[in-house]
Parts: C-alpha cells; structure tokens; sequence
C-alpha cells in the first residue's frame, strides 16, 4: 500500500512499506558489519535525530543562498523531461534524496509547462537492485513505459546510476518491456546520469537534512521483514512532525521556479561534457585510492551531497574540503567538528567535498 509521508495528497507516493527497524546506534559496528560482508548496508539503519538549532540555521541559509540556483536547474531537468516525454510524463524518484525533486518536478511541470504528471517514489539498492514490485505497480496502474523517468537528487562516483541501469534492463529482458533506465539528476559528478541540469559541486539544500526534507520518510529497508510480495521498507518519522520542512521546502523551491519562468521564460540547458566529467571522476578516484592507501571505492564519497551523507551516518575517518571557509560547505564544517572528524584543506579537489569512511579494520 502507497502513502504519501508528509507530502500532501497528490505530490508523490511512497512504493515504500512502512516497517519497525532498531536503529544500530553503535556506528562502528555497524561498519564493521558492512564491510566484513557479515550484513549488507540495506538490512540496517543508523539512528536520526532532530537537527540542532545550529544546524538547522546552516540548513535555512543554504536555502537561502542557493534557492534560485536549485529552482533554475529544476525549471530546467522540467523543460528537458517534458521534451523527451511528449506524449506523457510518470515521475519515479529514488528514494529518498530523489523525493524533494520529484515534488519540486511535478508542480514545475503542471504549474509552468502545463504537462500533468505522475509522482512515485521507489526504493533501489546498491547490489540488490531496483523495487520490481514497486515497477510492477506503476505499470499495472496503467502508466506505459516510454512515459517513465527516473530521478535522483545528484550523482557522486555514479554507482546508483549504474545499479539503476543494469537493474532496469535486467526488468525489461524478463518482463518485455521497454523503461529507459537512465538517471535524470539535478548535478551529474560522475559523469553517468542521462540527463543533468549541470555537472558542478554545488550545495543542493536538501542534502542536508534527512528525513526532515524527505517526507518524514527514512532510507529504503531490505531486510527480514519484507516479503516476496512487498515493497521495499523504510521507518516513517512521525515524531519528527514539529520540525519538518518537507513541504515548506518544495513549495520555496517551485514559488521561486515559478517567479523565475515568469520574469525570464524557461532558462536553456547549458552544455554538459559528461566525457570530461567521467573522465575527471574516474581519475578522481584512482588517486585518491592510492593517495589513502583504500582498496574499497565505496569508502570514498566525493561532493558535497555524498559528504553529508557519510558524517549524518556512517563513520567518517576524514573529511576533505577544497575551500573550508565556503559558504557550501559550512554545515560540513560543523557536523565534523562535532564528530571530532579531522578536516584536510586540498585546493585542488575536483569536488567541493569528499569524506572518507573509516574502515571496518581501524582499531
């Protein structure tokens, strides 16, 4: 059964079902548990909690000075989606840093562009796939195939992009169907994503909070409790109700779209050399590898959505900042310092921001 989190009826629905996870609060261990192979990421959540007063201003001035910037890349991810759907437009976002977008997308759509649209958001799984139960719903509610976009919120190594791809052709030999299992993203680091408003490291203010800017919904579940016949789980965060921003986010964001499309018309999709973004990505990786003596990619998360991610709730061993004194970065500084996560200034990062994971093996 769907449900819509917090959003209002009509702006998404969750293919999530709803479940009691015990949150791991011991982080290390929860690592140690990763990283030995002995429990897959998926099976576990960390603990959430409310944002301090500290952070949540840091959260309000990240909106304010990057409002028009995420709200012109939206009008433009629309503009570009309504083109490549031209007979109809089913909105799948990956849950959950996709949700905020697909909202923001929908009434873009509707609002600016006049194309109704459709608003799901499903689960997908690095090395565990997409939600086929969830994809099998969406098109046995009648929407056909040409007319489904993926979404997510960024790229950072491309991984999901990749999981999403292979995932949704492996759907379609067995099924016989036709879904395009490209990724439709906001800011493409890596160089992977089918569609990108722009591949730059900028601070996307929903990356900053958790469930708080997500509907009240967790990270995606795939563990005991779900079923052969189910959607993928998640925890729903009722308690957090005071303090949700998930709607008043959405709506600041298209408001600003809105005004903008009005004053200017839609803005034109700049270039995106998504050769050179693969190729700087890549590279990326290889040297910082070596320079960190790490033979697991996934320990290493570079810009600043992914940075976030790793100090909200994985273990950080370090954090790597081209220019500590941006304003982008800012709630990266903070969250550090209150994890006591020491802070290496590179002038030459490619990113913004990379944190490293501590490796299960660390004493």
């Amino acid at each position: 059964m769907s449900f819509c989190g917090s959003y209002r009826h009509g702006d998404v629905e969750f293919l999530l079902k709803p479940i009691q996870v015990e949150p791991i609060r011991d982080v290390l261990e929860k690592e140690r548990l990763i990283q030995s192979g002995a429990r897959h990421y998926s099976e576990m959540l960390s603990p959430e909690s409310l944002p301090s007063d500290r952070y949540l201003a840091l959260f309000e001035a990240a909106y304010d000075a990057n409002r028009d910037r995420m709200a012109r890349d939206c009008l433009v991810l629309a503009a570009l989606i309504a083109r490549r759907r031209p007979q109809g437009i089913t909105l799948v976002s990956l849950a959950r840093a996709g949700t905020p977008l697909g909202v923001i997308l929908k009434h873009l759509l509707e609002r600016v562009i006049e194309r109704s649209a459709s608003h799901y958001s499903v689960s997908i799984i690095r090395d565990r796939g997409i939600d086929e139960v969830a994809l099998a719903y969406i098109l046995e509610r009648g929407h056909e195939p040409e007319s489904i976009v993926f979404l997510d919120g960024w790229t950072g190594k491309g991984v999901i992009s990749r999981e999403l791809e292979q995932a949704v052709a492996g759907y379609n030999r067995r099924h016989r169907v036709n879904l395009d299992g490209g990724l439709y993203v906001l800011s493409d680091l890596a160089g992977s994503a089918a569609c990108a408003a722009s591949t730059e490291d900028y601070l996307i203010p929903s990356s900053i909070l958790n469930a708080t800017v997500s509907g009240l919904v967790s990270r995606s579940v795939l563990n005991e409790a779900i079923g052969p016949g189910d959607f993928h789980g998640c925890v729903y965060y009722s308690e957090f109700a005071g303090q949700d921003r998930s709607r008043a986010f959405a709506d600041g964001i298209v408001e600003a779209g809105v005004e903008l499309a009005m004053r200017h018309g839609l803005p034109q999709a700049l270039p995106v050399d998504v050769a050179r973004v693969g190729a700087e990505s890549r590279a990326f990786m290889l040297a910082a590898m070596a320079l960190h003596e790490i033979t697991d990619a996934n320990l290493i998360k570079p810009g600043i959505g992914e940075a976030t991610r790793v100090l909200l709730r994985r273990s950080p061993q370090r954090l790597i900042l081209r220019d500590p004194g941006s304003p982008d970065v800012a709630h990266l500084v903070v969250l550090a310092g209150e994890k006591n996560v020491p802070i290496t200034v590179d002038p030459s990062l490619p990113y913004q921001a990379v944190s490293l994971i501590r490796s299960g093996q660390d004493g």
